[in-house]
């Protein structure tokens, strides 16, 4: 560990901290999704904004041998301590806790910045003896087949860890718990708490890939299935995994960058195989995500086949009924032009004027019959030889 820097005296006003809300406390203690908790702080009612302290301790080679009730008390201990660590957990920090913060630890505008304004990009910047993180974890959310993401920004210094956490994940209090049950890799410094974390953040990931393979497995089902809700859920996956690409693929040239400074920075051996199996992990993680994005196109263009395929047959399936119905008007309309014929001659003879000469011919009625079966057959064979009969 680098040698810790003397601290002038806070000048920011003192934050106490009160109990989470109800809601991360029971998801912290219950499902261990809410962030960094292990106990209960006590409340200060002097200080009410500073409910998003989660917990803080200090360490010393490997052991936790205090844990502050406020921000300041940590200050003042952190500065009595010869060679000890501090380890500060913040869920959605007001503004005037990171001051604090920024002033006792001497981080850059920058990075505090970012870290109150949350919705950053995973990034790894460097200020002095200063290094920040951003991380974006996640979580499936089984019964609603959807991924949440949640981001976390870490200061690591000389002598001090700061993680703030902007959504549930990751699980902070299980890092801390498996830290401190592995004193040999905390006694390691801050980097090792790093380390730690990021590898908390990368193994979240594997449940969110089982999660989407799954998906993926029904939504294909349901293409070839015919299923009209298929798009829509191809889309929504879609846009999941876009955003988890964008959480995992900076984590490979971010990693990149810490191995690249182990001689620099004298990393210790055993934390230079931890950071290259996270490495290896992150790899692994955003290759399959890459191949969800391809594998969820493909499925897409295979979909909107088949939709058209079922469209078309569709088509035809009215174009023949049509055809049928075409058909079928053809032979109503030969039988009435048939059947029209003799009406048309009976009516005119029906007329029953003086003047009409055949009224006392003789032949008159047969002719009249013969002249209306001759138009009859006539018009049958003309039909049938059109095929409309």
């Amino acid at each position: 560990m680098a040698e810790r820097r003397g601290r002038p005296a806070p000048t920011t006003k003192k934050h106490g901290w009160r109990h989470a809300s109800q809601d991360e406390a029971a998801s912290a203690t219950g499902n261990g999704r809410a962030g960094d908790v292990t106990s209960a702080a006590p409340t200060d009612v002097t200080s009410p904004d500073a409910a998003s302290v989660v917990q803080a301790a200090l360490y010393r080679d490997g052991v936790r041998v205090a844990t502050p009730a406020s921000l300041a008390d940590t200050f003042r201990e952190l500065r009595e301590q010869e060679d000890g660590m501090a380890w500060i957990g913040l869920a959605r920090p007001t503004e005037a806790e990171l001051l604090s913060l920024a002033a006792e630890f001497d981080l850059h505008e920058l990075a505090v910045e970012d870290a109150m304004e949350a919705h950053q990009r995973p990034k790894l910047e460097r200020y002095g003896d200063t290094l920040f993180v951003v991380l974006r974890a996640a979580r499936y959310l089984d019964a609603l087949e959807e991924v949440d993401f949640g981001e976390l920004h870490v200061f690591v210094g000389p002598d001090f860890v700061i993680t703030v956490r902007h959504g549930a994940a990751p699980d902070l209090s299980a890092v801390r718990h498996r830290m401190e049950e592995t004193p040999d890799l905390l006694k390691l410094g801050p980097e090792a708490v790093l380390y730690a974390i990021l590898d908390a953040v990368v193994d979240g990931y594997a449940p969110v890939v089982s999660g989407v393979q799954n998906d993926i497995d029904e939504i294909e089902t349901d293409v070839f299935g015919g299923d009209p809700e298929a798009s829509r859920r191809i889309y929504e996956l879609s846009r999941e995994m876009v955003e988890f690409q964008r959480a995992t693929r900076p984590l490979v040239s971010m990693l990149h960058a810490l191995m690249a400074g182990f001689t620099k920075y004298g990393t210790d051996e055993e934390l230079q195989r931890y950071l290259r199996d996270v490495a290896d992990h992150v790899t692994h993680t955003s290759e399959r995500v890459d191949g969800f994005r391809q594998a969820l196109a493909d499925i897409l263009t295979v979909n909107a086949t088949l939709v058209t395929q079922q469209q078309n047959a569709e088509m035809r399936a009215l174009a023949e009924a049509g055809f049928e119905q075409n058909e079928e008007i053809k032979k109503i309309s030969s039988w009435a032009a048939i059947l029209f014929a003799p009406t048309l001659v009976g009516t005119i003879y029906g007329m029953n004027f003086e003047t009409m000469p055949e009224l006392k011919w003789a032949a008159g009625y047969p002719f009249a019959i013969l002249l209306m079966a001759g138009v009859c057959v006539s018009l049958y064979f003309i039909f049938k030889k059109r095929d409309w009969l």
